[in-house]
């Protein structure tokens, strides 16, 4: 039986990898970028499996006009453009590649926090302007560094406890918080203590947290979480980062709480609608930084994330387990599809995920 990958989104893999773990195995790929819905279904109608990104969102309308589709596969954690109640009721499994960036993710935040307690980059234009050596009247490098201030002895709070949550925990412990909070309703304590956590609800976690870092999925539950009330129940002084995504945070109730000064400042990496417009008035705010959604990125976590993007796709027609499989359920749908008849998946062995993932 012949199978077909048909890759829409290449943006975050090197291409080579990705592909040659695909065509060794003896499966078809095609490389076709879609920009909207209606290109998915053109370009998608003989995939078996669809290799998708942040954009377009693969919707209902995508999932139910590809007949012969078993898997999308996403690369990365997130697979918040994926619809998955729709993929699970048509028996398609939807896959990404945990654990791949973890580390860089937990990096970047930590980054963006240190960049902003240290005023890194102020100090960093200031120096190469010849501020230093030969300051402008009214301007020298002191009144860049009276505002500097350390991580220890303060209270660090995470939200979203999964393990990135974790992975950052660890590397903010060594600055010598005085206490590490995580609001995360799906961990349980014992979890949290292996890692010097304390868990809280949302409302501790926002008022007694002098730095607050997001790590949680996109989801309805987490849609806008942070919205200008939570923002203005923040400490003045407190510092917001979020290296997650960019639908946890009501941008506009962002802009106004740092143009009123309601917090210090805040690091994102990540922002409701990407690319951001080169007009957004986030851009203009002095007490915000911005990275372009490569928080996750590195030289390691590209290469391995492509190589297992690209057995995700071999993986789910030749019976290996898979990386890592968002939509669980879909296992016992599938096998209520194959009760029922002829199905997308005859001839393919059931779907199984790695216990490690």
């Amino acid at each position: 039986m012949t199978f077909k990958v048909i890759a829409m989104d290449y943006k975050k893999s090197p291409l080579d990898l990705t592909v040659k773990t695909i065509t060794d195995a003896g499966i078809d790929f095609e490389y076709i970028p879609c920009k909207s819905e209606n290109d998915m279904i053109q370009s998608g109608k003989n995939a078996d499996v669809i290799l998708v990104g942040t954009v377009p969102h693969t919707t209902r309308e995508v999932i139910e006009s590809l007949p012969r589709l078993k898997m999308i596969a996403r690369h990365g954690v997130g697979v918040d453009s994926v619809d998955l109640v729709s993929a699970t009721e048509n028996g398609i499994c939807v896959t990404n590649t945990p654990g791949v960036n973890t580390s860089e993710v937990a990096d970047h935040a930590v980054a963006l926090l240190l960049s902003i307690t240290r005023n890194i980059p102020y100090l960093n234009d200031a120096l190469k302007q010849g501020h230093w050596s030969n300051p402008p009247e009214g301007k020298n490098i002191s009144s860049l560094t009276s505002n500097l201030r350390r991580i220890s002895g303060n209270t660090v709070g995470i939200f979203g406890f999964g393990n990135i949550g974790k992975a950052f925990a660890s590397r903010i412990r060594g600055f010598g918080p005085n206490r590490i909070i995580a609001c995360d309703p799906y961990v349980n304590q014992t979890s949290a203590d292996l890692f010097g956590v304390e868990l809280v609800d949302f409302d501790t976690l926002i008022t007694q947290s002098d730095f607050i870092s997001v790590h949680s999925p996109s989801s309805e539950e987490t849609k806008h979480r942070f919205n200008y009330e939570v923002f203005s129940k923040m400490k003045p002084n407190a510092i917001f980062i979020n290296c997650a995504r960019g639908p946890i945070v009501d941008e506009l109730g962002l802009q106004e709480a740092l143009e009123k000064n309601l917090i210090s400042a805040a690091g994102i990496d990540v922002t409701e609608t990407e690319p951001l417009s080169s007009e957004s008035p986030l851009l203009k705010l002095n007490n915000l930084f911005i990275t372009p959604h490569i928080a996750g990125n590195s030289d390691v976590s590209q290469m391995e994330g492509a190589v297992r993007w690209g057995e995700n796709a071999v993986n789910v027609l030749t019976g290996k387990p898979l990386h890592g499989l968002a939509n669980q359920e879909v296992l016992k749908r599938i096998a209520v599809i194959r009760s029922q008849g002829q199905s997308r998946w005859d001839n393919i062995p059931d779907p199984t995920v790695r216990t490690w993932s």
